[in-house]
């Protein structure tokens, strides 16, 4: 079975030396029943079509000469590959095929595509032979017996079942690029840099896994690193934005090349045979990577107008000139970019029917997401304003803009205008689990918070996530439409699925923000961390896991230099962890904490006078939505107990959850059965409240639940969660119901403790606190 395709171009086979390096490439990278697709090595098609025009001029002598450059060529690359052994039975076919052409031409009988197509058949021969010899059992095979045409359509059935009976047996398979045949058996060509498209073909037929092109640049770049040295690789280019690339005559990847993967999953990257061992681009779905910028430039170019303009049309010029064309409408009128070259046979073909508005121009376009278009077009045009380049025509879309100019763009403006188009600050994708109360005021306030980070960095959201469903969109959603994209575009997903796509994203940095109460959620973020996302989280079960668990996602991301950030875990926006992480980088120790963590317990117990039974009050709470659907989760005290542990670690004590001590708010026996059981014997709850209250009262204080963490002199824990007896002047017995307080005892604040109060709950303020976590995370990053 056919796993991979591999198609090497001219550049890579220019030279015995480069046959060898490819050779070489194949060892490394390929296995029995993978194929390879050539081109005609070096300049050699160039010179086969210098030999056809020499024939057509009926210049005899040209045409021996250049004849005799391509078997002089030819015949070098096979004296320096083989020894003389098996050099001979290869130049001798050489020289008949030669013979032949010389006799087809003085015959008058000599057809273009039959020649040109050696070109491909002499690098496969030569190919599959040097693999012979190094052991790589190979077979060179003619496209012409797989890729058949009718009318000018390639016939996908035939030849898929083709492509399967003749690539079937455990051997790498030597295939010509850039020939097929028609249905009568005739040579026809599939166009200059055919190659890329039949290896993508020959994929597409055989269902393989990937198509590697490998050529003489590693990848794809925001403009050509020839010209600027600081272009950026992509590591990822979305399918569409290739294909415009290749309309536009970008050289890396031609037109037609993405055809055949289109509803595919076959995997395509750009690598260079010259580094091999560097990492290349991958085109990508679309959805699986988002949108780039680019500055493509031009060659010289000439502007047509056409009346009329039938469906296919565009195709048949391009096939007829053997080059991409690039077709768009303005103000209701049909253009066409042609290369100048070719303008004459386009004009000749469209006789009647069409104008030259503008010709001999250059210039470049811009290629980027769609709402970056219209501030690019304004930058780019007061770079050309600054720089007295002249532009003739432009024309913007969805996706591009082309500015088409009097002179052609030289590298230092190219340079500029990349620094000013595409170079940005650093980029970080944004995902977002959780869309409840928290979740949903958080991205409401997202949009302000973005703009005000942007100048720093750039924010994408790129990913909403309930327990089930999830909108993923690599090049960033709509923060101000995300209900309505939720709506329209929300699929179910599995983790598997979920860290697939995050392992698809290429951002500088990736960043997880969890505003869910899921533990199952919180077990991912070791997996969140092996694809190299930070953490922001508001849930707790991640910092009250199991320490083996914890610390080893603590040296985890230690290692990958990623980043956690979890204040709003304890006491919603109050800087609570900042201020321990200030205290202990300062040279202070802290020796105690204790306070009030719960935003429900502390107004229950604040609000409790004697005047009503206390399990009034719970179920008052519940309707105004202070507690959990059953209020008997805030009573229990195991979102204290998992705060104080929380804390616990920040200051890097070792501690379980079963090692702080917890009491209940209610009495033992109240936890099991039903709510509606619990309704039943709510007196219970009341007296075990009233008895407690009394008592506190009698001793001239209040009653509180709170929890406490003190280190003695040794160096020994002791942590507890329950019900305290606080005096009334303290400020825990004079906290404002619904707050939070925490009061910490350190050796500087010994005294006169450190208290640091406010809201301890509530979705405005624990959004904040995340927003506060995320400005944090991006402060880090720079």
């Amino acid at each position: 079975m056919t796993k991979a395709v591999h198609k090497f171009g001219g550049s890579s086979l220019s030279s015995a030396a480069r046959y060898q390096a490819v050779a070489n490439i194949i060892i490394g990278h390929c296995q029995s029943g993978d194929c390879i697709v050539v081109s005609a090595a070096g300049k050699t098609t160039n010179t086969l079509v210098a030999l056809w025009q020499s024939y057509q001029q009926q210049d005899e002598r040209a045409f021996s000469d250049i004849l005799l450059q391509v078997e002089n060529h030819q015949l070098q690359l096979i004296s320096e590959l083989f020894p003389a052994a098996q050099q001979t039975p290869l130049a001798s076919e050489l020289r008949d095929e030669l013979s032949s052409i010389a006799r087809q031409a003085q015959l008058r009988q000599l057809q273009e595509a039959p020649l040109l197509a050696f070109g491909e058949i002499w690098s496969a021969r030569l190919l599959a032979a040097l693999l012979n010899t190094l052991n790589i059992t190979t077979q060179d095979v003619d496209a012409r017996t797989l890729f058949t045409q009718h009318q000018g359509q390639l016939m996908h059935s035939l030849n898929r079942s083709a492509c399967h009976q003749t690539l079937a047996q455990d051997k790498i398979y030597v295939v010509t690029g850039f020939i097929a045949a028609d249905s009568e058996g005739n040579t026809v060509t599939l166009g200059r840099n055919g190659s890329d498209y039949s290896a993508t073909l020959l994929a597409s037929y055989l269902d393989a896994a990937s198509v590697s092109i490998w050529t003489d640049t590693p990848g794809v770049f925001s403009t050509d690193p020839r010209k600027v040295g600081n272009a950026i690789k992509y590591s990822k280019v979305c399918r569409a934005q290739a294909n415009l690339l290749a309309r536009l005559g970008n050289p890396v990847l031609h037109a037609k090349t993405l055809s055949p993967l289109k509803e595919t999953a076959i995997k395509l990257q750009v690598r260079s045979s010259f580094e091999p061992d560097v990492q290349g681009t991958e085109v990508v779905k679309q959805g699986y990577s988002k949108e780039k910028r680019f500055v493509t430039t031009f060659g010289e170019l000439d502007l047509l107008r056409v009346d009329t303009l039938a469906s296919g049309e565009v195709g048949a010029l391009s096939q007829l000139i053997q080059h991409g064309i690039h077709h768009f409408n303005q103000n209701g009128e049909d253009y066409l970019l042609v290369p100048s070259e070719f303008t004459h046979q386009v004009v000749l073909r469209l006789s009647g029917r069409v104008t030259i508005v503008e010709s001999h121009l250059r210039g470049f376009a811009v290629v980027a997401p769609g709402p970056d278009i219209a501030p690019l077009v304004r930058q780019a045009q007061a770079v050309l304003d600054e720089q007295a380049v002249v532009v003739r025509f432009t024309h913007s879309a969805t996706e591009y803009a082309l500015f088409l100019t009097d002179q052609a763009i030289d590298s230092d403006v190219l340079a500029i205008l990349h620094d000013k188009l595409v170079n940005k600050g650093r980029e970080l994708a944004v995902i977002i689990a959780g869309l409840g109360n928290v979740g949903e005021v958080f991205l409401n306030q997202c949009q302000q918070q973005i703009a005000r980070l942007q100048s720093q960095f750039d924010l994408k959201l790129v990913a909403l996530l309930r327990s089930q469903e999830m909108v993923f969109c690599p090049s960033g959603l709509n923060v101000t439409q995300w209900q309505q994209q939720w709506q329209s575009e929300a699929q179910s997903y599995s983790h598997t699925e979920l860290l697939d796509r995050i392992s698809e994203l290429d951002y500088e940095h990736k960043v997880v923000i969890d505003i869910t109460a899921s533990e199952a959620f919180s077990q991912l973020y070791p997996d969140f961390a092996a694809h190299d996302c930070h953490l922001i989280s508001a849930n707790k079960y991640a910092g009250t896991a199991a320490h083996d668990w914890y610390q080893a996602l603590r040296t985890q991301l230690q290692e990958r230099n990623l980043l956690w950030r979890y204040n709003t875990s304890v006491g919603a926006g109050l800087p609570v962890n900042f201020a321990l992480a200030d205290l202990q980088n300062s040279g202070d120790k802290v020796v105690r904490i204790e306070g009030v963590f719960s935003g429900t317990l502390s107004w229950l117990c604040s609000s409790f006078d004697g005047e009503r039974p206390f399990s009034e009050l719970v179920l008052a709470a519940q309707d105004m939505g202070y507690t959990e659907p059953d209020p008997r989760e805030d009573l229990s005290g195991r979102d204290m107990q998992r705060k104080l542990l929380i804390l616990a670690r920040e200051l890097g004590l070792q501690l379980e959850l079963d090692d702080i001590e917890l009491e209940a708010l209610m009495p033992a026996s109240l936890a099991q059965g039903s709510w509606e059981s619990f309704l039943a014997r709510k007196d219970e709850l009341d007296a075990f409240y009233q008895q407690r209250a009394e008592a506190a009262e009698a001793q001239g204080k209040v009653l509180r639940y709170t929890g406490a963490l003190e280190i003695d002199a040794a160096g020994k824990v002791h942590a507890k969660v329950g019900i305290a007896q606080v005096a009334q002047g303290s400020a825990i017995a004079n906290l404002t119901p619904g707050d939070n307080i925490f009061v910490i005892t350190t050796g500087w604040y010994e005294q006169n403790p450190l208290v640091i109060q406010g809201p301890g709950a509530g979705k405005e303020v624990t959004a904040a606190g995340i927003h506060s976590d995320l400005y944090w995370l991006t402060q880090q990053l720079r």
